[in-house]
């Protein structure tokens, strides 16, 4: 990590300075950056190797794309050095447009989204989707207990809700899809299942109270977080102390048509990224083990991990 005096000079041009600015926001792509400041790809590139090469920022790489962010162990007066410089130009033009072009990035990104699952909607129990297999579900109903409540986020039609609310006190479907939204409203009524209840939300914003549900489940929905870590750390807010979490997703891949066929945002999790997701948010008890593997290519494994949240049920 260089000094002081070299983050000075870093901090001395007004590009890196907004990079800077825009990525303790954001992780963000060499293409998004390019949309939100308007600027070729080869100047922010350049710009972008030097902040790394002084390693104030670092990247994540998923296929042939590279994800930016600021270096998550900054030594404490280097980030109060970047803070004060951001904060410093936070009113000039360029920061407060680029803020309004992150927004709209942002935007971008879950109307990639919604748009895949209303599209899908109704037909989730027709059309493959990566992990979703009967298997990988088996072994996440053998872990859940009769009548407790339930928030089952990330639950698109809530197909496997349909099946838990048969003998839970009440389950929560969450889904950001208004369309989901509706097309599990109308099976829930349909199949008479009055203790079931969709509601629309966030799995990084989650619209039940804290200490609300005995068990809460991420079943192959972590991959569409902006922010993994958030959606964990809401499951663990809206659980009671001794509550669950059964969070199932794909083993890291490689498969890169998967951001667009499955409007993906992650390329699946290494089983160490998931221990830490929950160790991190206090999670006990945490055990990650894979559950499934599917047998024509690209070959999907599919990760199980659970937590116990502590304290007494």
């Amino acid at each position: 990590m260089n000094g002081t005096w070299d983050t000075l000079k870093l901090l001395s041009d007004p590009t890196r300075v907004r990079l800077l600015s825009l990525l303790r926001s954001e992780e963000l792509s060499v293409g998004e950056l390019e949309e939100i400041l308007g600027m070729a790809q080869s100047r922010i590139s350049s710009q972008l190797a030097q902040l790394r090469g002084s390693e104030l920022v670092r990247d994540r790489r998923e296929g042939k794309k590279a994800f930016y962010t600021v270096h998550p162990e900054l030594p404490p007066e280097i980030a109060q050095l970047i803070a004060a410089a951001c904060h410093a130009v936070s009113q000039q033009p360029e920061p407060i447009e680029d803020r309004s072009n992150l927004e709209r990035v942002r935007q971008k990104r879950r109307a990639h989204q919604e748009q895949y699952f209303n599209l899908i909607a109704g037909k989730l129990d027709k059309n493959y989707c990566p992990g979703r297999s009967w298997e990988s579900i088996g072994h996440l109903a053998l872990r859940l207990a009769p009548k407790i409540d339930i928030a089952d986020l990330g639950a698109g039609e809530g197909l496997i809700s349909q099946l838990l609310a048969r003998r839970a006190d009440h389950v929560w479907c969450i889904d950001n899809s208004p369309r989901m939204i509706e097309v599990g409203t109308e099976l829930a009524k349909n199949n008479g299942l009055a203790n079931l209840v969709y509601k629309l939300g966030d799995i990084e914003q989650v619209p039940l109270p804290e200490s609300s549900v005995d068990l809460a489940i991420l079943s192959q929905a972590l991959h569409h977080a902006q922010h993994p870590a958030v959606a964990v750390a809401e499951a663990y807010r809206i659980l009671r102390p001794g509550g669950q979490l059964l969070l199932l997703d794909l083993k890291a891949h490689s498969f890169e048509k998967a951001h667009e066929l499955y409007a993906d945002v992650w390329l699946g999790f290494t089983e160490n990224a998931l221990h830490g997701y929950l160790r991190q948010t206090g999670f006990d008890t945490v055990e990650v083990t894979t559950v499934s593997l599917e047998l024509e290519a690209p070959y999907f494994e599919t990760l199980l991990a659970c937590g116990v949240k502590p304290g007494s049920s």
